[in-house]
């Protein structure tokens, strides 16, 4: 089950690049929150990821949602942040940047397990 969970959000995610006309950099993170997780802390990590994009310069783009998905394969990952650069220097500076690392910490006490794929986008 959760080989078709990561086949399916790959395959979405790679469809997803071909909007681009120049190669971009995704940097998709999928987060699973702890059983008991509250509504008011998860708003907030949705909050502060969303700052990033105008606090790192860096990020082109950055999009997100929640599994809505009728198949029932999301292993219980809720929620998907898909982080765009033009650049492998780009993801370099945003990894280690004083902000991220600030939106990691407020993640942290409430998240079970994260998934993350990295990729140049294809047509």
């Amino acid at each position: 089950m959760k080989r078709l969970f990561f086949s399916t959000l790959t395959a979405f995610v790679f469809a997803m690049s071909t909007v681009s006309a120049a190669p971009v950099l995704r940097h998709v993170v999928c987060f699973k929150f702890k059983d008991g997780a509250d509504a008011a802390h998860i708003k907030k990590v949705e909050t502060a990821f969303l700052a990033l994009k105008t606090s790192i310069p860096e990020i082109a783009a950055l999009e997100w949602g929640t599994d809505n998905s009728p198949e029932k394969l999301a292993d219980g990952f809720t929620h998907c942040f898909i982080v765009t650069f033009k650049s492998e220097a780009d993801r370099a500076v945003y990894l280690p940047h004083p902000e991220h690392q600030k939106f990691v910490e407020i993640l942290k006490p409430i998240l079970e397990k994260p998934f993350v794929i990295d990729f140049w986008t294809k047509e």
